[in-house]
């Protein structure tokens, strides 16, 4: 009866929605391509990674020039007294996950409407923090100031685990590569959304950082559990709890743009055939990657229920032509990242990953090089179809 069901439903649409082209809509402009850049990279890092870029560095002034190194790089509830429960913070994590997986699969326009409102929230919060900053500095507070350079680490494994965490902080930066599709006037749109995001950021950045050594002792700095609140509670006084609210505002405006962006990732992949077809169908009515957001949904969760932030960091990881010079240095720095955290803090999780990769191999050659189909999976792309209600795009069918 669902089949039934569903097939009626997919021939009623047809002569309506398929007068159009059935493609992914060019709906995101430069205000929404820059607010899912800026939004995605202000997440949680900047709020949590300052301490362990300071406890690698060693000094204030080495963790600035990491900060903007990162940025040059880019551009070529809280319980007192207590720990909160684990549990608690996953389960609002999966619910966090399942309401944006919602959002994304009714209406790309509403998914960005959404971004330009939170990244509006965070970039005000970090006008308050580096303004707050700026206060203690014209107060006198400059004591991480001098000597700014004293005890800087320069060893390469601390400054590539110092690098490891502060990029945290900026990746996203790279978001508008999946979704060129969906850009209006992507040849315009894209390098300017970057130009202006990026830059925009690592300034904030830069002078949250500030903000953070003019409260802060070096000590405090490297002792506190969450920068922000600890900031907050020095700053703002009973006015901390806004701290808190724009942590969690941020954590959601860039899980929601990293998970736009992540669920085109899969669907592109299945569409150039590396995944199974039906990840690269879109939903008739609603021309959104229906499976391809279902499936990133699955897999986010599936990442949140063992996992904690600093494995998650040291596990992380455009089409326009430049200069070879500019992709060479890119691969020698990221090699070198890599490589890094591997010899200085080998740990099994690194050896798991590199099994993963590798194991794409098995997959890859009859799959993809040899295009085997099984049968099964026929049915299943089959059954995924009228149980989504997604047909393949246009550019699938040429």
């Amino acid at each position: 009866l669902m089949q039934t069901d569903t097939k009626k439903a997919l021939k009623s649409a047809q002569p309506s929605e398929m007068s159009e082209n059935l493609t992914l809509k060019r709906e995101i402009g430069l205000t929404s391509a820059i607010s899912l850049v800026a939004g995605t990279m202000i997440g949680s890092g900047i709020f949590m990674s300052p301490e362990w870029v300071l406890h690698n560095i060693g000094s204030p002034g080495g963790s600035l020039i990491i900060w903007a190194a990162c940025g040059l790089y880019a551009l070529v509830p809280f319980y007192s007294g207590c720990s909160p429960p684990q549990v608690m913070i996953k389960c609002t994590a999966i619910s966090c996950i399942l309401f944006l997986t919602l959002v994304n699969c009714l209406s790309v326009r509403l998914a960005m409407s959404m971004m330009n409102i939170f990244t509006a929230a965070k970039l005000l919060a970090l006008l308050v923090i580096a303004m707050g900053g700026l206060v203690l500095l014209a107060q006198g507070q400059t004591h991480s100031f001098q000597d700014a350079f004293q005890n800087t680490n320069t060893e390469a494994g601390a400054i590539g685990i110092a690098f490891y965490q502060g990029l945290w902080s900026f990746d996203g930066w790279n978001v508008l590569n999946s979704v060129t599709e969906e850009i209006k006037k992507p040849d315009v749109t894209l390098p300017r959304a970057l130009m202006i995001a990026i830059p925009l950021v690592t300034c904030f950045f830069l002078l949250v950082n500030v903000s953070y050594f003019a409260a802060m002792t070096s000590v405090e700095f490297l002792t506190s559990s969450a920068i922000a609140i600890t900031w907050g509670n020095k700053v703002l006084g009973n006015w901390v709890w806004l701290m808190s609210l724009a942590v969690a505002l941020s954590c959601f405006g860039s899980v929601n743009g990293t998970f736009f962006c992540g669920s085109r990732v899969c669907y592109i992949a299945a569409r150039e055939g590396h995944m199974p077809d039906f990840l690269s169908m879109v939903h008739i009515r609603y021309f959104t990657p229906f499976p391809a957001l279902i499936f990133t949904s699955v897999v986010s969760i599936i990442m949140v229920i063992p996992a904690s932030f600093n494995k998650i960091v040291n596990l992380f990881r455009w089409v326009f032509l430049v200069p070879i010079i500019i992709p060479i240095i890119f691969l020698m720095i990221s090699i070198y990242l890599v490589l890094t955290p591997i010899i200085d803090q080998p740990q099994l999780e690194f050896f798991y990953v590199i099994l993963f990769i590798f194991s794409g191999i098995i997959f890859y050659f009859p799959l993809v090089h040899y295009k085997y189909c099984p049968a099964c999976l026929r049915k299943l792309t089959i059954y995924m179809q009228l149980l989504m209600e997604v047909a393949a795009t246009e550019k699938d069918m040429k």
